[in-house]
């Protein structure tokens, strides 16, 4: 029988808490543990600062730059942030996929476990919470939302330091072709959406390195380490479907959305492969945490145990990406052929043709009537020229309408491996000699002095364009 006991406050009866039974101790939620997590990632002065930094330092630099007399002409879209403020965003993004991305993925996700770890704060958070798994989920989604708010700083405040600058106007494409700037708006925020993939990739990374390896530096420094070989590995001749499987792909691949038509299919392979490492490497993280030993505290990663179940998976996954994307987007060699580069030159000049004719307030003329083509060769290589390189040289050909002369210029072109092509001008002067024009309003640049251009890697199946004829 329960006893009671009486209180002048209620004159009623009481059930003693002695006697009441043990008291139910509610396990910690995945809500309150990413509440916590958040709350100690938050606290740390490096996060702090890293988050002013992101939210400012893209701005102010944008905003600089447009300011300055001279551009970063060998950075993508840098030689039109005079003339668009949507160009600034892009630069950064350029630079964020190199640098800013991989060192914030470190620096956030990459030390998340680790810390534990050097403090030797695991038995107090397991005592607490009770639950490996648990603790897993709301340290994955607090790194996870710290990312996110950095790289939305990234990204608006370039936007904001570009608008600022030199204002919502037109975008010039990859293409030559001009944007109207909603659309430019539009693209340069997918652009930087896409990229969201590759870099949750490389912070599922840091997670899989800061369990697996535990208080050593090499978990901080393994999503830096692992952007730095996929730089490297795009810079060479790799083939075709090796280069799109690789999980930074997409960190390169946005520049199709800039083109005309969209260049889709290398940037959806891109994104759904960095999301399948994201998923992987977040995964095995997972596994590998929930069978680590804590009872003991000297073991705070097994080398073995990491490699079985932590690199040797993500190698069997890379080997399947490239099989996959072999047998879903087939494309021979490096994908640079000389039919692909006579193709993406002549459509950019014929764009940009058009451009400077309106500057020069000549009779406007279409592009399906200049009738463009280029012919192309590769040092030596007169036929079948293919690859990366600098010693690519075409030769551009129109005819306007009226006119019996056919016109002619001269590019020298540099093609990197990922299929990027800067073409500066080599004559005639009048045509693109000069990096300013005078029109009847001033100088302004002359966009066919030099420009950026891109060739798609995938497309199978080339389109015919006509060559110059020799001699």
């Amino acid at each position: 029988m329960t006893s009671t006991v009486t209180t002048p406050a209620t004159e009623g009866p009481v059930e003693d808490p002695a006697e009441s039974g043990p008291a139910v101790d509610r396990p910690v939620t995945v809500r309150r543990g990413y509440r916590f997590e958040l709350v100690k990632l938050v606290s740390q002065w490096r996060v702090r600062l890293l988050v002013l930094v992101c939210w400012l330092a893209p701005g102010l630099f944008v905003a600089g730059v447009g300011l300055q007399s001279t551009l970063p002409t060998d950075t993508l879209f840098g030689r039109w942030m005079h003339a668009t403020g949507w160009a600034g965003p892009l630069v950064m993004l350029g630079f964020a996929g190199v640098w800013a991305l991989p060192l914030l993925t470190s620096l956030v996700a990459g030390d998340v476990f680790a810390a534990e770890d050097r403090l030797g704060t695991w038995r107090h958070l397991l005592v607490a919470v009770r639950s490996p798994g648990r603790i897993f989920a709301a340290k994955a989604l607090a790194s996870l939302s710290v990312l996110l708010v950095l790289v939305a700083g990234l990204a608006v405040s370039s936007v904001v330091g570009g608008l600022l600058t030199a204002g919502h106007q037109p975008l010039v494409g990859l293409d030559g072709a001009d944007i109207g700037a909603s659309d430019a708006a539009g693209r340069v925020l997918l652009a930087w959406l896409c990229a969201l993939a590759p870099t949750l990739a490389l912070a599922a990374l840091g997670l899989l390195g800061s369990v697996a390896l535990g208080r050593s530096p090499m978990g901080l420094l393994l999503p830096a380490l692992v952007a730095l070989v996929l730089q490297l590995a795009q810079l060479l001749p790799l083939p075709v479907s090796v280069r799109v499987a690789l999980p930074g792909y997409a960190f390169l691949a946005w520049n199709g959305l800039f083109t005309g038509p969209v260049q889709l299919a290398p940037l959806v392979i891109g994104v759904v492969i960095a999301l399948v490492w994201a998923a992987a490497a977040t995964g095995l993280a997972y596994l590998l945490f929930v069978r680590r030993d804590f009872t003991n505290p000297a073991e705070d990663a097994s080398g073995r145990r990491a490699l079985t179940l932590g690199a040797l998976p993500l190698v069997g996954l890379l080997v399947v990406s490239v099989v996959a994307v072999g047998v879903a987007a087939p494309a021979e060699g490096s994908g640079i052929t000389q039919e692909k580069v006579q193709r993406s030159v002549a459509t950019a000049f014929a764009h940009l043709y058009r451009t400077q004719a309106e500057q020069l307030h000549r009779p406007a003329v279409t592009e399906d009537r200049l009738h463009t083509s280029a012919a192309c060769t590769k040092g030596d290589v007169h036929d079948g020229a293919e690859g990366a390189g600098n010693d690519w040289r075409c030769v551009v050909s129109w005819h306007l309408p009226d006119v019996e002369a056919t016109g002619q210029a001269i590019y020298q072109l540099d093609v990197t491996a990922d299929g990027r092509f800067v073409a500066d001008g080599d004559g005639p002067k009048e045509v693109n000699g000069y990096f300013l024009v005078h029109t009847p309003t001033g100088d302004t640049p002359n966009p066919l002095w030099q420009f950026d251009g891109t060739v798609e890697l995938l497309s199978a199946t080339p389109h015919k364009v006509n060559k110059v004829p020799k001699g």
